[in-house]
């Protein structure tokens, strides 16, 4: 099931084009573009190297819905810095479905303590396991929220999720998430992983320079690159490390 059809980037007349976001380079490749990136399936992903605009996107689409740009749910409003946020979730155009998500989370890696720390203010633990999030290693609490907090019918942004997952931590999750999606779930995941990115099924966009483009797994930058390290681990290194 799918409750977000699609996302493009319109701006706004007041919009300062040559400002962040919009310097971005695959944001500004999209920008008034008739071709909106779809989510064709109940898991999109979004893969691309450090600053190419993955991590932006997915933010402004989860303040567009009403989620707290440093994370949590659409009822979770609190901020540690008021100057963080980029101003790209005012200029999309979001096409949602006929079908409402009965929950929405945005897990972003980054600030997930400030979302911890969030959770006992608000005094909602027993949503989480029953315990604190700060009572856990940073990869259980992970685990933990997408077990016990994630549930059927959901719409659920994911920013770097495998950022403090061991590899045996990443295998849980797609097995989590794969039931999640059984049961009528959606996901938009940004992810450095390449075994997220083989998620079954996954819609993949390839950030770059040329705005977000449809990709395979076996297409991506990163499976080429970590395919090649693991072929030969000490022939890469020698290669990169050897001057010139």
């Amino acid at each position: 099931m799918t409750f977000l059809k699609s996302v493009a980037v319109s701006p706004k007349p007041w919009a300062k084009l040559g400002e962040h976001p919009f310097d971005v380079a695959a944001i500004a490749a999209i920008v008034g573009s008739e071709a909106p990136l779809r989510f064709a399936s109940g898991m999109t992903i979004f893969v691309g190297d450090n600053g190419s605009g993955k991590s932006t996107l997915l933010e402004a689409l989860a303040v567009n819905l009403g989620m707290n740009a440093e994370g949590g749910t659409r009822g979770m409003q609190f901020a540690t810095r008021d100057d963080t946020t980029s101003a790209l979730h005012h200029h999309l155009r979001v096409s949602r479905s006929h079908h409402t998500p009965q929950d929405a989370f945005f897990l972003r890696a980054e600030s997930f303590f400030n979302v911890a720390t969030a959770i006992e203010d608000y005094r909602s633990e027993e949503f989480y396991g029953g315990r604190s999030l700060h009572e856990r290693s940073h990869g259980e609490s992970f685990i933990d929220l997408v077990v016990h907090r994630f549930a059927r019918r959901g719409l659920y942004l994911l920013d770097e999720p495998e950022a403090a997952l061991s590899v045996h931590g990443q295998l849980q999750l797609i097995v989590r998430l794969h039931d999640l999606v059984a049961e009528g779930c959606q996901f938009v995941m940004a992810t450095h992983s390449p075994l997220l990115m083989a998620f079954p099924g996954a819609t993949i966009y390839q950030f770059g320079a040329a705005g977000p483009r449809p990709t395979t797994w076996a297409d991506i930058d990163t499976v080429h690159i970590t395919t090649d390290f693991l072929d030969d681990p000490a022939g890469f290194l020698d290669e990169l490390l050897t001057d010139d």
